[in-house]
Parts: C-alpha cells; sequence; structure tokens
C-alpha cells in the first residue's frame, strides 16, 4: 500500500491525456499541502490541549469529577479548532469546488463556475485585518452571489506566506480543476 505523505514531492507520470493525476475524481482533495503557518498553529493548538488534558487528569484525581469534565471539554474544543484549522483551504472534486473556512463550508458545482482567475489585489495577511499587496485566486460565478465571495487562496494566507512558488503550484492546480470540469454556462 503505498504511502501518499512520503510520494507528495514526487513527480506524477500521467498515462492518461488528462491533466488531473487521480484515480477517483468523485473524492474530495486539497491539491496542495498546508503551509508551515497553519501546521505550527495546529500544533502549538494540540500541544495546549494535551496539556489542558493533563490538567483534567489531576483535577480529576485531586478534585471534583465535575470540574475535571470542564477542563476535558476545553481540551476537546482545542483539539477540535486545531483539527479545522488543518482542514481549512481550498478542495476540489469532479462534483465542485469546495471553500472551507474555519466556521464556514461553501461549495459550488462546476457547472455553476464560470473561471478561476488568479489576480493581483490588497490581500488580507494572515486573514488579519491588515492588507497588503498580493496575489488572490479569485472564483468567478455565473449566479448573483458572485459579488461577496472572498478569495480562495492568496500568497499570504497561512498556506502560501513566504511560499510564492507553491502558491503558483496550487493556482495552476486549482485552475487546471476548473478548466477540466469548469462548464459555466
Amino acid at each position: 500500500m503505498p504511502l501518499p505523505f512520503l510520494t507528495a514531492d514526487r513527480t506524477f507520470e500521467a498515462t492518461d491525456d488528462s491533466a488531473l493525476p487521480y484515480d477517483n475524481r468523485d473524492r474530495w482533495r486539497r491539491p496542495y499541502r498546508p503551509g508551515p503557518w497553519r501546521v505550527g498553529v495546529a500544533a502549538l493548538c494540540l500541544l495546549l490541549a494535551s496539556y489542558v488534558l493533563f490538567a483534567a487528569v489531576i483535577i480529576a484525581l485531586t478534585d471534583s469529577l465535575s470540574a475535571a469534565a470542564v477542563v476535558f471539554a476545553m481540551a476537546l474544543v482545542i483539539i477540535a479548532g486545531a483539527l479545522r484549522l488543518l482542514r481549512m483551504g481550498v478542495w476540489v472534486s469532479a462534483r465542485g469546488l469546495r471553500h472551507v473556512g474555519f466556521l464556514a463550508t461553501r461549495t459550488v458545482p462546476w457547472k455553476r463556475v464560470i473561471a478561476v482567475r488568479t489576480v493581483q489585489q490588497p490581500v488580507r495577511w494572515l486573514g488579519l485585518p491588515r492588507t497588503v499587496q498580493g496575489q488572490a485566486l479569485t472564483l468567478v460565478r455565473n449566479d448573483r452571489a458572485a459579488e461577496d465571495v472572498p478569495p480562495l487562496l492568496t500568497t499570504h494566507n497561512g498556506d502560501f506566506l513566504a511560499r510564492a512558488e507553491a502558491f503558483d503550484r496550487a493556482a495552476d492546480s486549482v485552475e487546471v480543476w476548473a478548466d477540466e470540469y469548469g462548464r459555466g454556462a
């Protein structure tokens, strides 16, 4: 059984004419790896959760079980937040494009997608209110809700900060999915 995390950097030799090197295109997949900022923050959250779980055990042994249950619930919330943080990003499949945020997930079927474009614009730095000039991968839809669509990827988010080549590869990959499956009519 191949281990996909060990083969992520190897080049893929496609056996068919498709630019998408996946066997099961109906499965949701992220066309890029999470960036070091996102993974680092999630790792720190999980480290904090381990301390909170240890505190819950100590409280359970020395104090009341109800207080330990509250602390244990806090640890579960921290773990769920870290896992959601790792899940954030753009996911694609043959059914559509999915933008997973921390609190909300938006799925757009390919028939609503006109184009996916890389544009130069002010982008938020690590999701904070501060904006800097950068590139963003934007979604052009054919319905009325297209005005309020946030950028899918930016050069200054948690996945691509200081990794311009990785942004270019990810943007190209999402654009290939859009070209192959997007109808836009």
